[in-house]
């Protein structure tokens, strides 16, 4: 038996508190002993160290570097580094090294996809897509004209009570890490859920087993019991599907298109971060993106001189 060098000690430990202390999942913990791996099998192949506390910055610049030359993805890139990143401060915490050699050191810059947006017209197409004859069909609708409305998130509209929403022209949502923010209702969403509340609740909630407690989720399934994150995404996809053709999308691209929409009509990014409740104008700014790239594509189709 092959005896165990100090990185590869150092790894099998770490990896060892993530799965027992920390719940890491399998696919997480393949994930950081891949990485980890490479890492020390890159500093014995090219005789840099041996064990954690002798692994100093240009040793990783050095990895990074051997990585971009392999043809890796700076997606990849970055992972790995995170993965350095969370090993030392694992050891850090231990008290096993005196210094981080990742601090100070940074990620291959990454270029940000632009979030998929539905177009005006196709937003109209999709807000008609369900079936007003049916309760499933009124909850559909209510359910997607409250999204393109809003802007909220699949998990917050899943938490959406009656109470919230009844009536209402605007409501209070909880967003991530807890940021509260103000959720607008214009007139075609608020009739669309009274229509739903009025007509089509009522009849999937009389579903609901007797043996089930009560709830006053907005949204409700076939059986009357509150619909989940997946289901909103189910139902979302479903229709963009039918109504517009599009594939791989769901909940979030109405809220995408939702902030595309207001910038493209003229609102202030201000205005727009608040109503998507961003922590930072940064998150919001990748929208001033898109508007510019359907400027071109406008500008491309329809200026005589354009080409």
């Amino acid at each position: 038996m092959v005896a165990l060098s100090g990185m590869d000690e150092a790894i099998d430990e770490f990896l060892t508190e993530l799965r027992d202390a920390r719940g890491a999942s399998q696919a997480t913990l393949r994930a950081y002993a891949r990485d980890l791996r490479q890492f020390a099998e890159f500093l014995r192949r090219e005789g840099l160290a041996r064990a954690p506390a002798e692994v100093k910055p240009a040793h990783l610049r050095r990895f990074l570097a051997d990585l971009h030359g392999a043809g890796y993805a700076r997606t990849s890139m970055a992972r790995k580094l995170s993965a350095l990143r969370a090993f030392y401060r694992h050891l850090a915490r231990r008290g096993e090294v005196d210094a981080d050699p990742t601090a100070g050191l940074s990620a291959p810059r990454l270029r940000r996809p632009l979030p998929k947006f539905l177009y005006q017209g196709e937003v109209e197409k999709l807000l008609a897509a369900p079936d007003p004859g049916t309760p499933l069909g009124l909850r559909d609708r209510a359910l997607l004209e409250t999204l393109y409305a809003t802007g909220l998130r699949a998990s917050e509209l899943a938490s959406l009570t009656v109470e919230q929403a009844a009536g209402a022209s605007e409501f209070r949502v909880v967003g991530k890490r807890g940021k509260e923010r103000i959720a607008l209702l214009g007139r075609p969403a608020q009739e669309a859920i009274a229509r739903y509340l009025e007509e089509g609740r009522p009849h999937l909630y009389a579903k609901r087993p007797d043996d089930r407690e009560e709830h006053d989720r907005l949204f409700v399934n076939r059986r009357g019991g509150p619909l989940t994150t997946r289901s909103i995404q189910r139902i979302v996809h479903k229709h963009l599907l039918r109504a517009c053709a599009r594939h791989g999308i769901g909940p979030h691209a109405l809220r995408h298109s939702f902030a595309t929409h207001l910038l493209e009509a003229g609102a202030d990014l201000r205005s727009v971060q608040e109503l998507l409740g961003h922590a930072s104008l940064t998150t919001t700014q990748i929208y001033t993106h898109i508007t510019r790239a359907r400027l071109r594509e406008v500008y491309d189709r329809a200026h005589p001189r354009a080409r």
